[in-house]
């Protein structure tokens, strides 16, 4: 467990995660003037915690093995990924939500009762993107 919490590269992307968490719970607690805790490990909102994660890794990775290194190409084309499927696949997904939620109230008229979906699950480019810089950022303090 020792030799977890000494590398440096992981705990630099913990840290990013964390941090994103952190400001996506504050952020949403001023907008909506209410505290919700189960923001820290929902997903969606500013900023991506998803890409501060992944960006921060492949950052650290790079600093610290060098940027023409295997390790943090495997990492940065990891990132994208995540990033991708953050503001494309899962921000369709909810949208896709959203739509079935309307049209099961509607329905709900007729006395049926499921589940709602929930609609929060992607970001927008611009929260994927800043999650990415503050991962950047995280990486450039932490790893020097």
């Amino acid at each position: 467990m020792e030799g977890l919490a000494n590398n440096n590269v992981l705990v630099t992307a913990l840290t990013a995660w964390a941090l994103a968490q952190i400001m996506k719970t504050v952020s949403w607690a001023i907008k909506e003037r209410s505290l919700n805790f189960r923001r820290l490990v929902e997903p969606g909102g500013w900023p991506s915690a998803h890409s501060a994660f992944v960006t921060a890794l492949a950052a650290a990775i790079g600093l610290k093995d060098g940027w023409e290194s295997p390790s943090f190409a495997l990492a940065a084309v990891f990132a994208l990924i995540v990033m991708y499927d953050a503001a494309g696949v899962r921000r369709a997904a909810g949208k896709q939500a959203r739509v079935l939620n309307a049209i099961v109230e509607d329905l709900n008229k007729r006395e049926l009762h499921p589940e709602r979906l929930k609609e929060l699950l992607g970001h927008t480019p611009v929260e994927v993107l800043s999650g990415a810089l503050l991962g950047i950022l995280i990486a450039v303090t932490r790893i020097s």
